[in-house]
């Protein structure tokens, strides 16, 4: 039985707490509206968006737009991708094998797929629904999952933030929040998450035990 495992890439693959801190920190200074942008800031959204974190940030609504096109070119323009958290290359080759895996992102394309190259984790993902598709996210979760199911497996989604356990339940697919992630725990746990996890090797044996 193959199941659907869908990922979220800030926070669960690429550890990017550090570097989205001190982008957005850059652009706001450059956009004339200098801050010091904490971890705090990312643990107070209600939705993990770059768009989010600007209004978070004291970004005028009017510049919003601005603020997250200003930050995807400097994520892009990194000549590295963002360091894979530790044990999650291990997860997700172990799980493709018997299991069909999707990521949904929040970030460009161009950052993710240059990611998987380098973790050498291309060929083990189906399909990238990043911020240059269309729709919302609810939209792009569905359209993973209905283009991976089989006739007789389950659907995951394994995300860091609130508003990926309420995504997956408006979904009506199972949630995983993880906790090395760019939120806190207590703030996962207000969401009732179905399962909530502490390590990749926890993440492994959870999914590995429901093929």
């Amino acid at each position: 039985m193959e199941n659907v495992v869908v990922f979220d890439f800030d926070g669960v693959l690429a550890d990017t707490l550090d570097e989205m801190l001190h982008i957005a920190g850059l652009v706001c200074e450059t956009m004339g509206y200098p801050c010091k942008p904490s971890p705090a800031d990312l643990n107070a959204l209600n939705r993990m968006e770059f768009a989010e974190l600007g209004k978070q940030l004291g970004i005028p609504e009017q510049r919003v737009q601005e603020f997250v096109e200003r930050t995807f070119r400097l994520f892009g323009a990194r000549p590295v991708p963002p360091r894979i958290f530790p044990g999650m290359q291990e997860v997700v080759l172990g799980l493709a094998g018997y299991n069909r895996i999707g990521i949904l992102t929040g970030n460009s394309f161009q950052v993710v797929d240059r990611f998987l190259e380098t973790n050498e984790l291309s060929a083990a993902i189906a399909v990238v629904l990043s911020a240059d598709a269309p729709g919302n996210r609810l939209a792009k979760l569905q359209r993973i999952v209905s283009q991976l199911a089989g006739p007789a497996g389950n659907a995951y989604l394994v995300g860091d933030a609130v508003s990926d356990v309420q995504v997956a339940r408006e979904s009506s697919i199972t949630s995983i929040a993880v906790t090395w992630g760019h939120q806190s725990e207590a703030k996962l746990r207000s969401v009732n998450p179905d399962y909530l996890v502490h390590t990749p090797q926890e993440l492994l044996s959870i999914l590995s035990a429901k093929n």
